[in-house]
C-alpha cells in the first residue's frame, strides 16, 4: 500500500508553488516556507487561489504527478495530470463494481458500518462528557440499539436489508439529537429529521453543512481520479453525485453533525441568524453564514489523528484521505476499504 505521505496537501489559500531542480518549493507573502523532492511525491492537491508556476504543471505532467487545483471552499477546479495518469482504468474499474452487485454490496456495507459506529460515538461521547445534564439511560439505550444495528449491517446480504439497517439506525439516532442542545434551547429545537426544504434552525443547519462537507467529497473523488456521480450504494440519477453521497455518510455524524451541535451550544449562531420562506421552508441569512462558514473553516484546520492511517490530519483533510483509500481499494493495492471510524 502506498502511503498518505505520498500526496502533498495545501491547505493555506495565500502559498504559491514553484519549482527549483527536482523540488517543489511552497512560498508565502513571497517567502519559502516548505521544500519537498517530487520524486518521492505521486500527487499535490493545493486550494487557494494563488496558483504553481508553468514550469512546476509542466514537470508534473512529465513526472505523472497529479497537481490538483481546489478552491478555498473545496470545490474542484481543475487538474495537470501526465500523459500515462491511469485515471481511465481507475474510472473503468469503478464502473465495473458499481455494475456488480456483490462488489457494490461490500463497499457499500463498509460505508454503513462507518456512518452507524460513528452515530453511535456521537452518543456515547455526549454521556461521556455531559452524563449530568443528559437522560444517560435512554442515550444507552440508543447506543446499545446501535450496536445491535451493527452487527445486522455486517451481516446484511442485500443492498435492501442494508438500506433498511441504515434507516432504522438513523431513526434511533435522531431520535435523541435534541438531547444534545444543551444551549438555546428555545431557538433550537429538533424534532424530526426534515429537507428540500428543512423546517427548523437546526434543520437548516444540517441541511448547509452536508451540503459543504458533500462538496467537499465531490472535490476529494476527483483530486483521487474517481467519478463522483457513480455511487454503489446510492443509485445512479443524472445530475446526483452518488459516491460522493456514498462517502459522505460516513462522515456525516462526527463531522457535520458535531459541527452543528457545537455551533448551538457554542453560540457561535442565534435564532437571530435565521429566516423563514413563505413555503416554510428556514435558512440562514447572509450574517448567519459569514459567522458559520467562519467557523467551518476553522474546524477543518483542527487536527485529529486517523484511525485508519494512526497519522495526524486536519479534518478538512479526511474526505481525501477516506477517496484516496477507496481510490487504492478499487485499483486492488488494499484488500478492503476502510471506512473512517471516529475515535
Amino acid at each position: 500500500m502506498r502511503k498518505l505521505l505520498n500526496t502533498l496537501y495545501i491547505t493555506s489559500s495565500d502559498c504559491y508553488l514553484s519549482l527549483d531542480g527536482e523540488n517543489v518549493v511552497i512560498s508565502q507573502n513571497k517567502k519559502d516556507v516548505g521544500r519537498l523532492p517530487l520524486h518521492n511525491l505521486e500527487s499535490i492537491v493545493t486550494c487557494g487561489h494563488t496558483g504553481a508556476s508553468p514550469a512546476l504543471m509542466e514537470k508534473c505532467a512529465l513526472n505523472n504527478i497529479s497537481l490538483t487545483f481546489l478552491s478555498s471552499t473545496g470545490r474542484f477546479r481543475a487538474k495537470v495530470t501526465g500523459k500515462a495518469y491511469g485515471n481511465i482504468l481507475l474510472r473503468r474499474t469503478q464502473y465495473r463494481m458499481a455494475d456488480s452487485e456483490k462488489a457494490s454490496l461490500e463497499i457499500a456495507r463498509n460505508f454503513m458500518i462507518g456512518k452507524i459506529y460513528n452515530e453511535r460515538g456521537v452518543i456515547n461521547r455526549a454521556i461521556r462528557d455531559y452524563a449530568e445534564r443528559l437522560d444517560t439511560e435512554e442515550l444507552s439505550r440508543v447506543s446499545s440499539q446501535l450496536k445491535e444495528t451493527l452487527e445486522a449491517v455486517k451481516a446484511a446480504e442485500s443492498m435492501e436489508a442494508l438500506r433498511g439497517h441504515e434507516g432504522e439506525a438513523a431513526s434511533r439516532y435522531f431520535s435523541q439529537f435534541d438531547q444534545l442542545i444543551l444551549q438555546q434551547k428555545e431557538d433550537f429545537v429538533f424534532d424530526v429529521r426534515n429537507r428540500r426544504p428543512p423546517l427548523d434552525k437546526v434543520n437548516a443547519l444540517l441541511s448547509f453543512t452536508y451540503a459543504l462537507l458533500t462538496g467537499m467529497c465531490v472535490a476529494a473523488l476527483e483530486s483521487v481520479g474517481l467519478d463522483p456521480y457513480a455511487g454503489f450504494m446510492h443509485t445512479d440519477r443524472p445530475g446526483r453525485c452518488s459516491l460522493a453521497l456514498d462517502l459522505l455518510e460516513e462522515l456525516r455524524a462526527p463531522y457535520a453533525d458535531r459541527f452543528v451541535l457545537s455551533c448551538i451550544n457554542k453560540k457561535v449562531v442565534d435564532g437571530a441568524d435565521f429566516e423563514q420562506k413563505e413555503n416554510g421552508a428556514v435558512l440562514l441569512k447572509e450574517t448567519g453564514r459569514k459567522k458559520y462558514l467562519a467557523a467551518w473553516q476553522n474546524k477543518k484546520a483542527e487536527k485529529l489523528t486517523h484511525p485508519y492511517l494512526q497519522e495526524s490530519v486536519e479534518w478538512g483533510l479526511v474526505p481525501y484521505v477516506q477517496a484516496l483509500l477507496l481510490a487504492r481499494y478499487i485499483r486492488g493495492d488494499l484488500d478492503g476499504y476502510p471506512p473512517f471510524l471516529w475515535k
